[in-house]
């Protein structure tokens, strides 16, 4: 079966096509035939070599997104062969992830993908939809409260506005100029020049402070200030130290969600009711990983560039 992976870490320059086993799906399992694979930074920390656990040997296989037909089943599975299904994938074990012809994932992952939506657009979902889920659930924001998000214009960010717009929070969002009526789009209230002057420029639009931050763009302590006394961070990387002003910090990890194929389908039904906005920057051929891959980490993508497989 191909894939796309590193034998050893490195630059872009590592991704090269593998042949590796394919395995039958087990109880409770599903295989998907891949047809689409998005690509997100998780992907390039991977590559790197960054999070991999020891004992975890060569070849790695990135991606995180999933979207595709469901060619195998396991035993107690209530899915079926041919479903389009979508799912969020751990590439951190012995077969990898999502850039691979053929996946094999827990059913409680995967969520079909409705008609009315293309594999595509369901592939940019899985992982910074439910990224932006989880996060709104940790902030436990009272009710109509107020939400900054930095990293707005972004994956994890675009979503987030539009699930906190669909939770009627006041959205307090940050944007470069080039990105401010996409943001706006999206449904922020207020729009905010992104950069170390966000915090003091959210103080100056809500006084009093907002209820929680989301800080999908990783501003850590110098975003700090833009949240009241008592209010609460979302954070996507670990937060460098302790907050104060009784402020509390969730930390948002894949593994909280791996299995949340319910929730998934929530974001995907959304998506096709036009709650939520799939952004595709790009569509490249599996082989081209690698310049996809350089791409996002040159910056400046909007949307999700996805891999066809």
């Amino acid at each position: 079966m191909r894939a796309i992976g590193v034998t050893e870490p490195g630059g872009p320059e590592q991704l090269q096509v593998l042949d590796v086993p394919e395995r039958e799906p087990g109880p409770g399992e599903v295989r998907i035939a891949v047809h689409a694979a998005a690509v997100n930074p998780t992907d390039v920390g991977l590559r790197e070599g960054k999070g991999i656990p020891d004992g975890l040997e060569p070849p790695h296989i990135p991606g995180m997104d999933a979207a595709g037909v469901i060619d195998a089943i396991g035993s107690g599975v209530e899915l079926s062969v041919g479903d389009r299904v979508a799912a969020v994938v751990n590439p951190r074990r012995p077969e990898g992830g999502a850039y691979a012809e053929r996946i094999v994932v827990p059913q409680s992952g995967v969520a079909l993908v409705p008609d009315d939506l293309d594999l595509t657009a369901a592939a940019t979902v899985p992982l910074n939809g439910l990224t932006a889920l989880r996060a709104l659930d940790l902030l436990e924001l009272p009710h109509a409260g107020t939400l900054a998000i930095t990293g707005a214009a972004g994956g994890v960010g675009g979503y987030a506005v539009q699930l906190a717009t669909a939770r009627g929070y006041h959205v307090v969002a940050d944007a470069k100029p080039e990105d401010e009526d996409l943001v706006r789009s999206l449904g922020a209230d207020t729009v905010l020049p992104r950069g170390d002057g966000f915090a003091d420029a959210v103080r100056e639009a809500e006084p009093g402070g907002v209820d929680g931050l989301l800080d999908a763009a990783l501003l850590g302590r110098a975003a700090l200030g833009a949240v009241r006394d008592g209010g609460a961070i979302a954070a996507v990387r670990p937060f460098e130290g302790e907050a104060d002003r009784g402020i509390r910090i969730g930390l948002v990890q894949p593994k909280d969600y791996l299995e949340h194929g319910d929730r998934l389908a929530e974001l995907l039904t959304m998506a096709v009711d036009g709650e939520l906005t799939p952004r595709i920057a790009d569509t490249l051929p599996a082989t081209q990983a690698a310049e996809a891959q350089q791409r996002l980490a040159a910056g400046g993508v909007r949307g999700r560039l996805v891999l066809s497989l």
